[in-house]
């Protein structure tokens, strides 16, 4: 049985224009399916979010949608997922998307997934949380922001122990056997200032 039983997976809800994203997005959707993981997710049924809860249902996984009422019409809420809760904030939804996930993969997207990514990075460094994240760096996608922590580290305003809380590898694979590494404590430790 693998250390993950449900990852979330932050994305855009735009499709992009990318190909290879598109490929990886898929990719990573029937890795879980295959190895018995279940998806935590935004809800949404458009763009790269509604494309993972597809690759997953489609190979017979199961996924949980969480989506503030205010978000279902504007997201195209999910109708056709294991599961759809609706909460009432976005608070909320980030609160029980954590609460349900063993795991995180951040894929390419915009500001709502490099916020939620920096949300579970900050809580996992002040032990808020104890979950590994990972990005699943496509193309090159996520080197500005690997180069920029780097940077942080290097100016002094990151702390050097805190950097390997972020996981980095191009490969969907690879990330998930190191997020289940993590999860055993054999790469990685949350509440990295205790």
């Amino acid at each position: 049985m693998s250390e993950l039983q449900r990852v979330c997976v932050f994305c855009a809800s735009s499709a992009g224009n990318s190909p290879a994203i598109t490929e990886s997005t898929i990719r990573i959707g029937r890795l879980l399916a295959d190895r018995g993981i279940g998806l935590v997710y935004g809800g949404g049924a458009v763009g790269l979010m509604g494309l993972v809860a597809d690759t997953v249902m489609e190979a017979g996984g199961t996924v949980t949608g969480v989506i503030p009422k205010g978000l279902f019409s504007r997201e195209v809420g999910h109708t056709g997922l294991t599961s759809l809760e609706e909460v009432s904030t976005m608070h909320e939804r980030k609160a029980r998307m954590y609460e349900l996930a063993d795991a995180f993969i951040a894929l390419p997207g915009g500001f709502g997934t490099l916020e939620e990514l920096a949300e579970t990075l900050t809580w996992n460094q002040i032990g808020l949380l104890s979950k590994p994240i990972g990005v699943l760096d496509v193309d090159g996608f996520w080197q500005p922001l690997l180069s920029l922590l780097d940077q942080m580290v290097d100016r002094g305003v990151l702390r050097a122990k805190n950097r390997p809380l972020l996981l980095d590898d191009p490969d969907p694979e690879r990330l998930l056997d190191r997020l289940a590494d993590a999860r055993r404590g054999a790469e990685w430790s949350g509440g990295a200032l205790s």
